[in-house]
């Protein structure tokens, strides 16, 4: 066979896509016009609500950064404006907003709506869990966002990942935390699971807007609070208002937050949009994480050098208490609800194969690390 030099390869080559084209244009062209893939010029004008501050750094920045994404990728034919908790409903309200197509998309964290279905709650995070990296393996590739899909359709909504804080810290205290005995009678602002483990050993969790978490702790609504991190907790001003912040965030190793469209009106979009969108939605994902990761560290630096709150580290004794009432916590829910049952051993069952590989690659190589 006579070998093509390179000009002729690229000539023949675009002989042969011409031909192609040319015959596809002659397929069924009325079949084609009305393809769902053929950009439409339709212009669509959404609101989202979120369950944070206004303009709040990372989170309700980052909703704006996705709004001027998918207008810039959608040439302008999708506009989307933003509206921070408060502003046009009460943050914990944007379920309900979007359920009901008061609004088209809302940004917040999937573990505010165990009221609806406790089974939302392992879509942010589980205690004592999976981290950031790994809860995103099982949402792409583990069949976590299948199970999400499928639950959220009951309430009309299409849910994708939309941010990841990262593991966080434990909380901001007003007493130090030396036994388990510590947390009878606390008062802690904490959603999820973890508010649920909190009660199990005695504290009361109460659930409450980003927005309202320091007014409550200075006025002594309660006695401790969690929130994200050093850069979000320093940005909030608790280190002027509580002495003692304590690490691991044993109740939010990995906290995935949300976006969810009315997938009535998500359904409706052209094919492309709908891949604006969830593109779009992944590409927070991935600056939200990144964010947290670059200025965390600078944050508790300014933490420790500028307050007088105290950095600290949960005893391991209260670790293993807390990891116990997580287990029955968790135990008591999978038995009460099926599809809580349902997704829980879909999370374990991938935690324990992707633990088996972490153990001989990334615990091994930290511990490697610290030792040089």
């Amino acid at each position: 066979m006579k070998k093509l030099s390179r000009k002729e390869f690229i000539k023949n080559t675009a002989l042969a896509t011409g031909a192609l084209m040319a015959f596809n244009s002659c397929k069924n062209e009325s079949a084609e016009i009305e393809s769902p893939n053929i950009i439409s010029k339709k212009h669509y004008e959404w609101k989202m609500v979120t369950t944070w501050p206004p303009n709040f750094p990372v989170l309700g920045e980052g909703c704006v950064a996705f709004a001027q994404w998918v207008e810039a990728m959608s040439g302008g034919r999708m506009k989307i404006k933003v509206y921070g908790g408060g502003e046009l409903i009460p943050a914990l309200q944007a379920f309900e907003a979007v359920n009901s197509g008061a609004v088209e998309i809302a940004n917040g964290a999937s573990y505010y709506w165990a009221g609806i279905n406790p089974a939302t709650q392992f879509f942010t995070t589980v205690p004592f869990g999976m981290n950031a990296q790994q809860v995103n393996a099982w949402l792409y590739q583990g069949g976590g966002l299948d199970l999400w899909t499928e639950l959220y359709a009951e309430y009309n909504l299409k849910p994708f990942p939309g941010g990841n804080t990262g593991v966080q810290m434990a909380g901001w205290f007003n007493k130090e935390i030396k036994s388990i005995e510590d947390f009878k009678g606390l008062k802690m602002r904490i959603p999820g699971l973890g508010g649920k483990v909190l009660n199990e050993v005695g504290g009361t969790a109460v659930l409450s807007a980003g927005s309202e978490i320091y007014t409550n702790l200075e006025r002594g609504v309660i006695d401790a609070t969690e929130w994200i991190g050093p850069y979000h907790d320093y940005k909030m001003g608790f280190q002027n208002i509580a002495k003692y912040y304590y690490a691991p965030g044993w109740h939010e190793p990995g906290s995935n937050l949300e976006f969810m469209f009315n997938k009535r009106e998500f359904d409706k979009l052209p094919l492309d949009l709908q891949t604006i969108l969830e593109v779009c939605a992944a590409k927070l994902n991935l600056m939200v994480l990144s964010e947290f990761e670059a200025k965390n560290n600078i944050y508790l630096q300014k933490i420790k050098d500028e307050s007088p709150a105290e950095v600290k580290i949960l005893p391991k004794d209260v670790l293993n208490h807390l990891k116990n009432a997580t287990d029955t916590v968790l135990r008591e829910l999978i038995e009460r609800d099926r599809f809580s049952r349902k997704v829980f051993e879909s999370y374990s069952k991938f935690k324990t194969n992707i633990m088996n590989w972490s153990n001989i690659s990334e615990r091994l190589y930290y511990n490697d690390m610290n030792q040089l």
